[in-house]
């Protein structure tokens, strides 16, 4: 359901954000033709992908973890007020983001301002590093949490590493001051653009934070010898 759901938002989005740029006769505007190949390759390839892969991921083996657990769930302990999870989402996306504040602003400067953009070797140095750091900060916070007796891991874990797309996002208030806005419709697209920029960002960084924690607890929980 969240593999349709993803793509038809961020579709729906780009087709109202095309036809606005169409009715503003914009030379960023799409054409019709684009779009119907853009709905082609999504039905003719995408779609029959996605199916093609959940019959080999259901047939697969369900994931084995190192401890069993029980039916009853047990009760919390009270969580001091850092702990809490509009604290540590926003705290943990404020390593990962300063890991790729500068680089951000060359990309954002060649999507908005029509400057040649040619580092990609750098690009992907950052790209790593950004994804590195949103693992270790959600390790780390899933480690005092699991401390905390709070087993609620998996979800704080997403948002936690998917902070980094809300400061993305939050970067782009800023940088709309250094545009020449002269009509709502360029309101309407820039922000429209990157709000599916951080929502792909945010999918990637909150995946990769689930995942790290998902490997840590495992780690962890499988060291402890049971007699």
């Amino acid at each position: 359901t969240a593999l349709s759901t993803i793509p038809s938002i961020a579709f729906a989005i780009f087709f109202v954000m095309n036809l606005l740029a169409v009715s503003k006769q914009s030379s960023d505007a799409v054409p019709f033709t684009r779009m119907i190949m853009l709905l082609l390759l999504w039905f003719g390839i995408s779609t029959p992908l996605v199916f093609f892969g959940a019959y080999f991921g259901f047939k697969l083996d369900a994931i084995e973890f190192p401890v069993n657990t029980s039916n009853i769930p047990r009760q919390i302990p009270d969580q001091p007020w850092f702990m809490g999870i509009f604290f540590t989402t926003a705290i943990g996306g404020v390593m990962p983001f300063g890991a790729c504040f500068l680089e951000l602003f060359f990309i954002m400067s060649s999507l908005w301002m029509d400057q040649y953009y040619y580092v990609f070797g750098f690009l992907f140095l950052t790209f790593v590093i950004l994804l590195m750091t949103c693992a270790e900060i959600t390790i780390l916070f899933n480690y005092f949490q699991i401390c905390g007796e709070d087993y609620r891991w998996w979800w704080r874990s997403f948002t936690t590493g998917g902070a980094t797309a809300c400061y993305v996002f939050g970067c782009s208030f800023h940088y709309f001051k250094q545009l020449e806005s002269n009509s709502p419709a360029t309101y309407m697209l820039y922000f429209g653009y990157m709000g599916l920029i951080s929502i792909g960002l945010y999918l990637v960084t909150g995946a990769v934070g689930f995942f790290s924690a998902l490997w840590f607890n495992k780690k962890i929980f499988g060291s402890i010898k049971i007699d």
